[in-house]
């Protein structure tokens, strides 16, 4: 499935303080790592071994949420707050950091960990990239 971040980007009718690509590749990977974390949270709820995942499921699911909120607030242009949204961006970073460190403690026996790790990795970097071209 194609994404629609960067043709929505495309015809917005003004300028927008930022580097279009980064800012489409930030609200993608902050889009599947969101989704990335609340399927595993959901995953490691039918785990037999789930009071051992609980620090994980609720690290998957304040992921999830900052990376949720986050890719709605850089989806709107109108009225920017840069402010706004180089807080949110440091927040996702420090919340993908910390749900991809807690899932690779599980990656071993839990496939779903590993995948949800590697989301948060790149949604890291993609936001990092964003933060970084940001005046």
């Amino acid at each position: 499935m194609t994404s629609t971040t960067m043709p929505m980007l495309e015809t917005y009718p003004k300028s927008i303080n930022l580097d279009r690509g980064k800012l489409a590749a930030a609200i993608d990977a902050l889009i599947a790592c969101s989704e990335a974390c609340t399927a595993c949270a959901d995953a490691c709820l039918s785990e037999d071994s789930v009071a051992d995942l609980t620090k994980c499921i609720r690290t998957n699911l304040d992921c999830a949420d900052v990376c949720a909120t986050t890719s709605r607030v850089l989806s709107r242009h109108t009225g920017y707050d840069a402010n706004l949204s180089r807080g949110l961006l440091e927040a996702c970073v420090t919340a993908c950091a910390t749900c991809a460190d807690e899932c690779e403690q599980h990656a071993g026996m839990h496939e779903h960990c590993r995948i949800c790790a590697d989301a948060c990795r790149r949604c890291e970097q993609a936001c990092r990239e964003l933060l970084g071209a940001m005046t």
